[in-house]
């Protein structure tokens, strides 16, 4: 089978849609003898930041010279990018010869796409001999495919009202869903999170007899500068390419885990690979600037937590600007009459488009929340003509595309023609 229809095949996985529990994911890959449970691997889950956390520990394990696997998603542009190790994607050849030596079984056990996915990130990293793996969940916790490992370290990024109608409607709730990865006797790191949230997993922690580490407990964050100390570290003056103060909790948390799991503290190799994270992970879609003059920005914020912190970092430019224009689609699970709540004022236009994927909302339920919450909005049938067209305004002017990482992996995919 190659690349090509190997792809076709993973992809034609996705009419299974969402399937959450282990038992298939359990029984595929005790049948194929993967040997998973060999690999040294960190355990990353949240609402937000849990991409750009796993891309952080995995660039400053890099730079202590370490062979690193990275499993992410989902993928911007190619399906290679949600398997890498120290930055190298995983090659085409290797996905077909996967597909084609366990078709039957994949058939047999009727697995999803991510199922798939995550038991082919692990027979890669196993096969290449990865020194530690990062493994980034795909939905909640408890039951992603990706929980059936027994990790190094669990961390727990942030936690918002996401996927209500999957993980539950309340923040306990969904906070128990994401404190599903909890192992027993494995420590246990958390991002900044409700105080809500900071009960169930501490509860869950003392049931699991799991050390916690809270961020907070760590961190000093003063007007301009943002410090992480701990009885081995100090980092006090240091820079993410990542904008955002999120993206400062993000690494310094990277920063904790290996500190704490590995002693590794070395603060000039943690601040390298802090400051070198896009060139060893490639990771983008974060306040990434696809053009300057006009600005066009390319943010994943996806839920209401992404886009206040969007905003955050936004209103600090947002002054120079003679023209802000938002580009909007999004997954009709998540809140999206609140984020167009929350993003109304900052924008002049706002306009809407459809994104190829069966979870996305479509126009009319886009233009029907807008309508709830009297919102004026253009419709965009293809998004790439904005984008394009964009390159033409005037140059103190901004287009920002946000509200799913697919509508960005849609435009980029587009873009480049990939």
């Amino acid at each position: 089978m190659n690349i090509d229809n190997s792809l076709k095949k993973l992809f034609s996985l996705h009419t299974f849609g969402i399937k959450l529990g282990l038992d298939n994911i359990k029984s595929f890959l005790n049948q194929t003898d993967i040997p998973y449970e060999k690999l040294k691997m960190f355990h990353i889950a949240g609402s937000n930041g849990k991409g750009s956390t796993s891309a952080f520990m995995a660039s400053i394990l890099m730079e202590y010279k370490y062979k690193v696997g990275l499993y992410t998603s989902p993928h911007f542009v190619r399906f290679n990018e949600r398997i890498k190790i120290n930055g190298e994607e995983i090659p085409g050849k290797y996905i077909a010869s996967f597909v084609d030596k366990y078709d039957k079984l994949i058939d047999q056990h009727k697995l999803t796409f991510f199922e798939v996915t995550t038991a082919m990130a692990f027979e890669y990293f196993v096969s290449n001999n990865v020194d530690y793996a990062v493994i980034e969940t795909g939905l909640g916790g408890r039951l992603d495919a990706t929980n059936v490992i027994k990790p190094l370290a669990s961390v727990i990024t942030s936690i918002s009202l996401e996927h209500t109608n999957i993980l539950g409607t309340s923040i306990e709730e969904i906070t128990a869903e994401k404190a599903g990865i909890i192992k027993k006797g494995v420590p246990v790191f958390i991002g900044k999170l409700p105080s809500k949230a900071v009960e169930v997993i501490e509860k869950k922690c003392s049931e699991s007899a799991s050390e916690l580490f809270k961020i907070v407990d760590y961190i000093n964050e003063k007007k301009n500068s943002f410090e992480l100390y701990t009885d081995e570290l100090e980092l006090d003056d240091w820079t993410t390419p990542l904008r955002g103060d999120y993206q400062k909790y993000n690494a310094a948390l990277a920063s904790l885990v290996i500190s704490k799991i590995l002693d590794e503290d070395d603060s000039n190799i943690i601040e390298r690979g802090i400051k070198d994270v896009v060139k060893n992970t490639g990771i983008s879609g974060r306040y990434e600037f696809y053009n300057k003059h006009p600005d066009i920005i390319f943010d994943s914020a996806h839920n209401p937590e992404g886009i206040s912190n969007f905003l955050d970092e936004f209103k600090k430019d947002i002054k120079k600007y003679s023209k802000k224009v938002l580009l909007f689609g999004a997954m009709r699970d998540k809140a999206v009459e609140h984020m167009l709540s929350m993003l109304k004022e900052s924008f002049d236009e706002i306009h809407i488009t459809p994104i190829n994927y069966e979870r996305a909302a479509s126009i009319d339920e886009l233009k029907q929340i807008a309508g709830n919450i009297n919102l004026n909005v253009f419709v965009e049938d293809d998004s790439i003509e904005l984008v394009s067209k964009f390159n033409k305004e005037d140059e103190k002017s901004v287009l920002v595309v946000l509200g799913s990482m697919y509508l960005l992996g849609e435009i980029k995919s587009r873009l480049t023609n990939k």
